[in-house]
């Protein structure tokens, strides 16, 4: 895609600038090198495939060999990747590759963690619009990667009403069915935040008595019995509104929630829990370039 191709020549360009002087000094311009790239600690790897388009824009020469797929577990000493070329470009593009490489697969060990613990409930892990600026598709690449899937891509493919639009519309109370319809005739997903039962109570209460495409409540920092209970009222409604299969409102929980509680928000009965330190806050996975 243009975006990543863009971010890619950015890269190069921050790191390499008018030109990597240290190697250009002391490389001859004709020598060839084999290198390798090794894992260091346990993880998912992602990113694999962003290796030779990096590797081309610096020379057409370079040859790389997959020894992994994205999506594989993998593990201290393993090599996933063989870079073949002049020894320049090898080494120009070291830091760029090991960039992108660490950051997507950090988000893809850290989504697969989530996925992990909320498996057992059939709980599917959400990332968020918390991505590092131009990186959007790839962190989010990277979430599915790992086993989790995506929200939304940006405020243009989902209707998402958040806390601060019912702040500006003068409270919850204000949002009406015809709001929500504008958003189903364009055949997206409604959703509307929620900060405690009251305001779920009220959602839930608008909604049983009108046929609709496609809602979800996010609860946003909720705590898990209070979730417990929006998921036993949400099920209650829906038993007696008699909903055929589709329109039933999906939960969500959100805000505050990480790898020691999740399981307990996962064991509420909500359909999903989304998380932004998938791509905001995720370790990258440590890995090296190294020339045989």
């Amino acid at each position: 895609m243009n975006s990543i191709n863009n971010l890619i020549t950015l890269a190069l360009k921050e790191d390499a600038g008018t030109g990597d002087i240290t190697t250009t000094t002391l490389i001859p311009a004709n020598q060839t090198s084999t290198a390798m790239i090794i894992v260091k600690e346990p993880g998912i790897i992602a990113g694999l495939g962003l290796i030779k388009p990096i590797y081309h824009k610096l020379s057409s020469q370079v040859k790389v060999t997959l020894r992994k797929k994205d999506g594989t577990r993998v593990k201290p000493g393993q090599i996933v990747a063989i870079i073949k070329g002049p020894t320049r470009a090898i080494l120009t593009g070291e830091r760029t590759v090991l960039n992108f490489l660490q950051r997507l697969s950090g988000i893809a060990t850290l989504t697969s963690q989530f996925a992990a613990k909320a498996k057992p409930y059939g709980v599917k892990i959400l990332d968020t619009r918390k991505t590092v600026p131009g990186w959007r598709l790839l962190d989010k690449y990277a979430v599915k990667t790992g086993g989790g899937f995506n929200h939304r891509m940006g405020l243009y493919d989902a209707f998402l009403i958040k806390n601060n639009h019912i702040s500006v519309l003068g409270g919850i109370n204000k949002i009406n069915m015809d709001m929500l319809w504008k958003a189903w005739l364009k055949d997206l997903t409604a959703e509307i935040e929620v900060r405690d039962l009251n305001q779920f109570v009220f959602i839930i209460a608008m909604l049983k008595s009108v046929p609709f495409p496609k809602v979800v409540i996010m609860m946003d920092n909720m705590t898990p019995s209070q979730i417990k209970e929006a998921v036993i009222i949400r099920n209650k409604t829906a038993k007696w509104a008699n909903r055929p299969a589709g329109q039933t409102v999906m939960l969500e929980a959100s805000g505050g929630i990480n790898l020691e509680n999740v399981s307990k928000y996962a064991a509420t009965g909500v359909d999903y829990i989304s998380i932004g330190a998938l791509t905001h806050s995720p370790k990258a996975l440590d890995m090296a370039l190294r020339v045989m």
